[in-house]
């Protein structure tokens, strides 16, 4: 268990889900940049909401999500939901 939802664990997750493109480090600065720009699109970013709602138990919200354009945003907003349920850490099932 952990506190907290991580860069690390959403790029573990989009790997597993969708692959990578290989012109892009996701193991880089990638915080700000556009999930487009990372190669991923919109079913690619809903793939990956389902495995966080699956194996951590955070299930975002359609429009939230919509908003998340960047790794930071979605890291952010995962947070924001694994704390307003009052998690006591965060499940890292695989």
């Amino acid at each position: 268990m952990s506190d907290s939802f991580t860069v690390s664990d959403l790029t573990r997750l989009m790997r597993e889900v969708a692959g990578e493109d290989e012109n892009v480090d996701l193991d880089g600065d990638i915080l700000d940049l556009d999930f487009a720009d990372l190669g991923y699109d919109s079913l690619a970013i809903l793939e990956t909401s389902g495995r966080i709602a699956r194996d951590y138990g955070i299930v975002l919200e359609d429009d939230a999500l919509n908003d998340a354009h960047t790794p930071r945003a979605l890291v952010g907003l995962v947070n924001e939901q694994f704390h307003a349920v009052g998690g006591a850490g965060v499940d890292r099932a695989s």
